[in-house]
């Protein structure tokens, strides 16, 4: 029989409303990423130049999760009051980019957008724990699911012919608003809170000592190694395969390749989805194994389409894009299922903390291999992320199995 919290008649209203501020929320990720070609043609940039676009704004999360983790924000300032002022301070930081004339004005307020970020998603994944338990992996499942989508957005907008660089990111700046009143109006805590703490520096510590903590975080470093380099670089690599099958494509191969990469990223929507219900029948471990071996032989063979029919080329990315996030909440849950409960904010937020700052060294890895081995085999570095998470999962369940 489900526990008591997994009966209230507000769960699923609840789990709606973050779901959607999360869509909208998260569409600031990619706002610049999404327009990278044109930055780049406006500034005369290189392509390591431009891959800044995305890396400064993991760096950025990373040091506001960084932040929170040490001074136990997340466990201390009520989560609706934080993700609401964090949302308005990413929507403001990015629609500065519009007024940026060159990259390093354009860096710094990337940077803030991944710092005021840091607020927006480990808070949402803490707030939805409070309404579920039995349910709690499709609840989380859903809630990745939708930032998922959301970081797809600006490719979708950027699909519509002639869409260029104000559209692309004021519609996010607009989406991230939307997200901040929503949940300041709509959200309340659920019935299975986390106590409030007061300020630790021992909390981060007792964290790291947790030896299920640290197996669920390795499982989850494999997973990044490989998800947001896949994220950023497969939009460039879909354009370049077009173009290569047919240098005639011109502006209806950018816009095809931009539609193409919002459909692999947002698939991983329902990917986070049927993680999650699966998760909760099968087991996380099982789960996030599973998903994890499919994507990394996807980062393999998705070289072996490239230049190809895009017949070949799209199923391979949608199921890349499937796979290569549907554990990605199985990771957190498994987090808050190995700490105290006074400890999930923090221990959530240091987790993500260390997967962003893995993430923000790959994405720079990608393009000057692509220029040693071309576009068509670049993403075969990926799946040793997998490798290694699969093994420090194997590790958690022998040892969970020893102690019963």
């Amino acid at each position: 029989m489900p526990p008591p919290g997994d009966s209230h008649p507000d769960r699923w209203r609840m789990l709606g409303i973050l779901t959607v501020a999360e869509l909208l929320g998260m569409t600031l990720w990619f706002a610049a990423s999404a327009v990278s070609a044109q930055y780049t043609a406006q500034w005369t940039l290189s392509s390591s130049e431009a891959a800044w676009l995305t890396t400064i704004v993991q760096l950025g999360f990373v040091t506001g999760t960084a932040i929170s983790a040490v001074l136990n924000v997340a466990d201390i300032v009520p989560a609706r009051a934080l993700f609401a002022a964090c949302a308005l301070v990413g929507a403001a930081a990015n629609a500065m980019l519009l007024q940026s004339e060159q990259l390093s004005g354009a860096l710094l307020w990337r940077f803030i957008t991944g710092l005021a970020l840091a607020g927006v998603y480990p808070p949402a994944m803490k707030m939805i724990a409070t309404w579920f338990r039995a349910r709690r992996g499709l609840a989380v499942g859903t809630i990745v699911g939708a930032l998922t989508v959301g970081k797809a957005m600006p490719y979708l907008v950027h699909a519509i012919p002639g869409a260029g660089i104000t559209p692309v990111v004021a519609s996010a700046s607009v989406g991230a608003c939307l997200a901040a009143l929503l949940v300041w109006l709509g959200y309340r805590e659920g019935p299975y809170p986390f106590p409030a703490r007061p300020f630790s520096w021992h909390l981060v510590r007792d964290v790291v000592r947790t030896p299920a903590w640290r197996l669920s975080t390795g499982g989850y470093l494999g997973h990044m190694f490989e998800l947001y380099a896949a994220w950023t670089w497969l939009p460039v690599f879909i354009a370049a395969s077009i173009a290569t099958h047919d240098p005639t494509a011109g502006a209806r191969g950018v816009s095809m390749a931009s539609a193409i990469a919002f459909a692999a990223l947002a698939i991983g929507g329902a990917g986070c989805i049927w993680g999650g219900l699966v998760a909760d029948r099968r087991g996380r471990a099982w789960l996030v194994t599973r998903a994890m071996a499919i994507s990394g032989a996807c980062s393999v063979l998705i070289g072996f389409a490239f230049g190809r029919s895009l017949w070949l080329l799209v199923p391979v990315a949608l199921v890349w894009g499937f796979f290569v996030i549907a554990d990605s909440a199985q990771f957190s849950v498994l987090v808050t299922e190995s700490v105290p409960s006074h400890a999930v904010g923090t221990a959530l937020t240091l987790q993500t903390s260390l997967g962003f700052l893995l993430t923000a060294v790959v994405i720079q890895l990608v393009p000057p291999l692509a220029a040693r081995v071309g576009w068509q085999w670049a993403f075969v570095l990926l799946s040793l992320g997998p490798v290694f998470g699969i093994a420090s999962i194997a590790r958690l369940v022998r040892s969970t199995a020893g102690r019963r």
